[in-house]
C-alpha cells in the first residue's frame, strides 16, 4: 500500500521495488531452481541401491 508522508509525497511500498527490481527476481527465480535441483539429485543419490549401480 502507497503511503503519503507529511509533505504529500507518495513513498512507494517495499513490495512495489521488490517486485520491479527484475535482475533480483531473475537471481532469486535462478537460485531457488538450482538449490531445489540440486536438493533433488542429492536426495535421488541417496536413493540409489549402491548394489543396483554395481551390476
Amino acid at each position: 500500500m502507497a503511503r503519503e508522508d507529511s509533505a504529500g509525497d507518495k513513498q512507494v511500498s517495499f513490495w512495489q521495488v521488490f517486485f520491479d527490481d527484475v535482475y533480483l527476481l531473475f537471481f532469486l527465480h535462478a537460485a531457488i531452481f538450482f538449490i531445489s535441483y540440486t536438493v533433488w539429485g542429492l536426495v535421488e543419490l541417496g536413493t540409489v541401491h549402491w548394489t543396483v549401480v554395481g551390476k
